[in-house]
């Protein structure tokens, strides 16, 4: 008798509930969010990639924003949704014990919190090596896949920096390199994010992060306090992208984009103004880059200055301020191989500057020392690009602003800079 009672209470429950329930109704259950990056427990220092995934339960919902907070700080949005993202600057912190916490808003309702405690841990300032190398390449950001650059900028920093940690003595944790929004992408660049570079972990202890305006004024910033504590600092910068094409004006400036807006050159030049390091070299890599250097055409100085170029600093660019770049998706921009192929390979030791610095090499082993200098290199590639091999390339034009280790009116040093 009592299990008939039991069977008739809950036919009639699930009655009502159907009638209560109208077509279109349902259960309002909380979105869910994992934080994958970093581990719990894990030690972080200076840039870091908070990374994770979230999603809905019900098909109706859909997710409108993660939020990220640190310690008991305020909720800030994260970038992404699904697979989302957050760049957190841990040079402003004090060392120690941070809990993270992350949130999914679905319109309705917030997620559950996932949490993990992290340590952060800045070394001090102290540093044994004086050498400090910056890459930035923000390449799949147009909506348009036909526009977009591939994975090749990126795989180009980390060969050139493994090549500047192996041979050229910098350490791997003064090496940073911002790339896209910090994730890879499938199709090389144009399919779904696959992992955040720091993930990836290709090059241990190289800071990775994405190629955003505030990722580069802060690596920037703390690249020059650093460098400034010593008076043997070397410095390299390396960027690459699309650059503007402003029309056939003499006064106009050049400007690269990144991730999520555009750098003009005399912005960089406000970022370094402070940089004291006399054995600095810049080369951006860009379409119209040659503003960069202060340069026009033929290496013919521009009457706009940048600001970049000063006593003790190399700055190069893959083009003039007038002409296209040139890249290959899988292996990055041309300029950039094959300047970095007379660096590594030898190729380019004796070459000359030339007429119109369009590069000539030499014969001479008097003019050669078994060592590479970057503006060998840089005329070993100019003359490259006027080979029958590259001609359809040749109308790039690099350009050259050498002011190492100073240059004036009257008097240029032909000293050479060697990574």
């Amino acid at each position: 008798m009592l299990s008939v009672i039991v069977v008739v209470a809950i036919v009639i429950f699930a009655t009502g509930m159907y009638f209560l329930l109208q077509p279109g109704d349902y259960f309002t259950i909380p979105p869910e969010i994992h934080i994958n990056y970093p581990s719990d427990g894990a030690t972080v220092s200076n840039l870091v990639m908070i990374s994770g995934t979230a999603y809905v339960q019900n098909v109706e919902d859909s997710l409108n924003k993660v939020e990220i907070r640190i310690g008991d700080g305020v909720w800030k949005d994260a970038q992404g949704l699904e697979d989302w993202s957050f760049d957190w600057d841990t040079t402003i912190y004090d060392n120690g014990e941070y809990v993270v916490s992350a949130r999914a808003w679905a319109g309705s309702v917030y997620s559950n919190v996932d949490k993990i405690c992290i340590y952060v841990n800045n070394k001090d300032t102290d540093f044994t090596v004086h050498k400090w190398a910056f890459f930035v390449a923000a390449c799949n950001f147009p909506e348009d896949d036909d526009k977009k650059l591939g994975n090749g900028g990126l795989y180009f920093a980390e060969d050139l920096s493994t090549y500047l940690i192996n041979e050229r003595g910098y350490p791997a944790e003064q090496v940073y390199i911002l790339f896209d929004d910090g994730w890879i992408r499938g199709d090389n660049g144009k399919g779904e994010k696959i992992e955040t570079l720091q993930e990836r972990s290709y090059i241990h202890y190289v800071h990775y992060g994405g190629a955003t305006v505030v990722n580069l004024e802060i690596i920037i910033q703390n690249i020059v306090d650093d460098a400034n504590q010593y008076d043997d600092s070397e410095v390299f910068f390396w960027l690459f992208n699309h650059g503007i094409d402003n029309g056939v004006n003499i006064l106009r400036t050049s400007e690269i984009y990144l991730w999520d807006g555009v750098i003009k050159d005399k912005e960089l030049g406000s970022m370094l103004s402070s940089l004291k390091s006399e054995k600095t070299c810049i080369v951006v890599d860009a379409c119209y880059a040659g503003g960069f250097a202060d340069k026009t055409l033929f290496n013919f100085p521009t009457l706009m200055h940048s600001g970049i170029a000063k006593k003790g600093r190399i700055v190069m660019t893959g083009a003039s301020k007038f002409s296209k770049g040139w890249a290959d998706t899988k292996s990055g921009p041309l300029f950039s191989l094959l300047w970095f192929d007379g660096l590594k390979s030898g190729n380019a030791d004796g070459y000359k500057p030339g007429l119109f610095k369009t590069g000539r090499a030499t014969k001479l082993k008097l003019f050669k020392d078994g060592k590479v200098s970057v503006e060998e290199a840089f005329y070993y590639a100019r003359c490259v690009l006027r080979s029958k091999d590259y001609s359809d390339y040749k109308g790039m034009q690099p350009q050259i602003n050498d002011q190492y280790p100073r240059t004036t009116f009257l008097y240029n040093d032909k000293t050479q800079m060697f990574l």
